[in-house]
């Protein structure tokens, strides 16, 4: 089992865990709005009986103790990838047996599997901000109905602010909205407090069997309740994909000593409320407060907490979206670091905008919350499932966990997650689709991407001579001009194409040929010792292998300026780097086909230019190419 390897100064640990609240915690701490709420109204909800509303504290209780305490924070936490999580940082902990290799077409279950979650969280990542941002404005009309026409305008300014403000990095949101979220935290407790020092015997639902007696009772009513109930842990799988931005540790302190007690006290405070004043059915947040100025107080804390609420999930996405880059999944993207302390503090300029634009079109097509909360849950409540199983092939097949150890974990993990997806797969059709819409995209383009990417490597590979071979047979009068050529190769035992048609029909090479193969590791970091592998292989020929893990940048000119001096190769001038730009036919004699082909070759055209990715100068770069039909 792995640690993580991330370690912050003593001094550096408040700070981080001011700013794990405001970015990892937002979608938890803002639950407490609507959870209880949805739980004892709408169409699956339960009347609110008192020991309808003991059963469903107790619910709520056991599902943050169960699900975010114990399966993420206990468990899943400890199979980060060296302090990266995420379930692209699991998949990549599963033995090489069990994953796809890059030249292959054939992409094994557990990776489809965990594809498959992966493209729900994005899912998830559209509808968290919009129904957050929305339910916070909606909150003002209880201080003025006269803003009621104003609330979607608003939503979607608040929303395009949201997500400008992305660029500025995971660190300097997370300490604007770190302390905005410790005084939310302190608000809930308070406010929770109050009512159980009034009502101590709401604490009775602390025990399980008040949960066990609401299921007897209700029967299946009880399963459509967990819809409501999951809202209080949906942000459980955000918390795991967030954790390479700030380490394990100040998210589990931040959990158990601010987080846990503050949301446990506000449930059980409205759930007392509940019991003792009819009036509070209606809203059992707000009226926790007296009618008047804490009403307006609160309702604004409570706007500024919603729009936090969404940052998880957006960090979450930038977080995925450079794994699936690395991993070979996804199109190359442009990816920015924003903080030289911390790898794991990412922009993704092209994710965030097109989650912005998704925003903003959701909101607008379904105008209100509670016509958005159908499609709420269903993501990522998947994904959680999934994470249980992959999981549990990382315990049995990496770590080496017999079955009688590993078993019962995953039996308990399942235990929950598919109730609670159930209890949200009947809502599909009311607004679940949404999401799944969404998530099944993404998985057809990480499908073709993968697919496509290891068919085009295994053309170049074909029309691609072995090395020894060629450089043995060069003719003695192929003209050598005086300059270092680099050259990408897909494979290191092969000569790339374009050195090929240079020597054969152009009859000209530079004296000295580097062929350049990139390696993408299955971990987040290499360690700078092991980035660079070089040697001669005579003729003026030099290979050279770069190694980065799926969190690293590729620098190509430093990996080179570190080959060439091991490899005590004067550098006179600038270097050449020769780059492959294939076209691709898109006919029905591949084996993709047209239209899979056609969308392979979209998102070839569209993806980062490789001179911009590898940090390669534009002005040093003759890009040649081959044309290929799939």
């Amino acid at each position: 089992m792995t640690t993580a390897t991330a370690a912050h100064p003593p001094r550096a640990l408040p700070a981080l865990v001011v700013s794990a609240l405001g970015i990892v915690f937002g979608d938890i701490g803002t639950s407490p709005l609507y959870t209880l709420h949805e739980c004892t109204s709408g169409e699956h909800g339960a009347p609110p009986t008192p020991e309808n509303v003991l059963g469903i504290l107790s619910l709520i209780f056991w599902a943050l103790m169960l699900v975010v305490g114990v399966k993420y924070l206990t468990f899943i936490m400890r199979a980060d990838n060296r302090g990266e999580g995420g379930i692209l940082a699991l998949l990549a902990l599963v033995p090489g047996k069990l994953r796809s290799a890059p030249s292959s077409t054939h992409v094994s279950f557990i990776a489809v599997l965990v594809l498959v979650g992966a493209a729900l969280l994005y899912g998830d990542g559209i509808i968290t901000p919009s129904i957050s941002v929305l339910s916070a404005v909606e909150g003002l009309e209880i201080a003025t109905t006269k803003l009621e026409p104003a609330i979607v305008p608003i939503t979607c300014v608040i929303l395009v602010g949201l997500f400008a403000i992305q660029s500025r990095g995971t660190a300097s949101v997370g300490r604007l909205f770190g302390p905005v979220m410790v005084l939310w935290f302190v608000t809930l407790g308070a406010l929770g407090t109050r009512q159980i020092i009034a009502h101590p015997a709401i604490l009775r639902a602390v025990s399980p069997h008040f949960a066990f007696e609401f299921f007897a009772r209700n029967g299946l009513t009880g399963v459509g309740v967990l819809g409501g109930v999951v809202l209080a842990v949906t942000g459980g799988e955000a918390l795991y994909a967030d954790m390479g931005h700030f380490g394990a540790p100040p998210i589990r302190i931040g959990w158990w000593s601010i987080a846990l007690p503050a949301l446990v006290l506000n449930y059980f405070g409205q759930g007392a409320l509940m019991l003792h004043d009819t009036a509070a059915l209606a809203n059992p947040f707000y009226a926790l407060v007296e009618p008047g100025a804490q009403t307006y107080a609160l309702v604004i804390l409570a706007t500024v907490a919603t729009i936090i609420a969404s940052q998880a999930l957006i960090s979450g996405a930038f977080s995925l979206t450079h794994q699936a880059v690395q991993l070979g999944y996804f199109p190359r993207v442009r990816i920015l670091h924003t903080s030289r302390e911390t790898a794991g503090q990412i922009y993704v300029p092209l994710v965030n905008w097109a989650l912005m634009f998704a925003c903003v079109v959701l909101v607008i097509a379904f105008q209100r919350a509670s016509h958005l909360a159908s499609a709420y849950g269903i993501a990522v409540t998947g994904t959680m499932g999934i994470t249980s199983v992959v999981y549990y092939v990382v315990a049995r097949e990496t770590w080496g966990w017999s079955r009688a150890k590993a078993l019962p974990l995953l039996v308990l993990f399942l235990s929950f997650d598919i109730p609670f997806f159930a209890a949200n797969a009947i809502k599909i059709v009311d607004g679940g689709y949404v999401p799944l819409a969404v998530g099944a995209l993404v998985f057809v383009v990480m499908i073709t991407w993968k697919q496509g990417r290891a068919l085009l490597l295994r053309r170049v590979i074909e029309s691609s001579p072995d090395l020894a071979p060629f450089i043995g047979g060069l003719d003695a009068k192929l003209v050598r001009a005086p300059f270092i050529g680099v050259y990408t190769a897909s494979h290191i035992d092969h000569v790339p194409p374009s050195v090929v048609y240079q020597a054969k029909r152009m009859n000209v090479l530079p004296e000295t040929v580097v062929l350049f193969n990139l390696v993408h590791e299955p971990r987040p970091a290499v360690d700078e010792a092991d980035r660079v592998e070089a040697r001669a292989l005579g003729g003026g020929f030099y290979r050279v292998v770069g190694h980065v893990g799926f969190m690293d940048e590729p620098r190509v000119p430093d990996m080179i300026a570190t080959a060439l001096e091991a490899l005590a190769i004067a550098q006179t001038g600038p270097l050449t780097y020769y780059i492959s730009r294939d076209t691709l036919l898109a006919t029905n004699a591949g084996m993709m086909g047209r239209l899979r082909e056609g969308v392979f070759s979209f998102l070839a055209r569209n993806a980062e230019p490789a001179t911009r990715y590898f940090g390669i100068p534009p002005d040093q770069v003759i890009e040649l190419g081959m044309q290929y039909d799939l």
